[in-house]
């Protein structure tokens, strides 16, 4: 169920919380990002399906929103033999922090010319309505 932005502002919101509001992720895909941070190392999906106990497709989908939302870089790794594989990082926080803060400046200056919209809008429609009778409701 959708929230408006009052009740968001309202709410005492943490850092994934944040991560999770401005990209649009949910709670496994923040515990993804969580493990992923405290890693030492680079971690493929079946990593992070086996240290969460979760299928291998969960893992993956998780890693997809997260690689897609530019908070998680992917690494290809390259067999001697040939083939390859992917492992996943985070990126630092820094980086996330500043898209992160770019993004919520595009938020803002849209909803402010929406908000200039909206005055225009029905400042003239209000204008033009004193000037005319009140109408019954029946």
């Amino acid at each position: 169920m959708a929230t408006s932005v009052r009740e968001d502002l309202e709410r005492d919101l943490g850092c994934l919380d944040l991560l999770g509001c401005v990209h649009g992720l949910n709670e496994r895909d923040q515990t993804v990002f969580r493990l992923l941070q405290q890693a030492e190392e680079r971690l493929t999906v079946d990593d992070v399906a086996d240290r969460l106990d979760c299928e291998r497709s969960t893992a993956y989908r998780s890693i997809s929103r997260l690689h897609e939302a530019g908070v998680v870089v992917q690494e290809q790794v390259n067999y001697e033999n040939g083939g390859y594989y992917y492992v996943y990082r985070p990126r630092t926080p820094e980086k996330i922090a500043h898209d992160m803060q770019r993004l919520l400046n595009d938020w803002y200056a849209d909803i402010g010319q929406l908000i200039q919209e909206f005055e225009d809008r029905y400042s003239r429609d209000s204008d033009s309505r004193e000037n005319q009778p009140l109408q019954s409701c029946s």
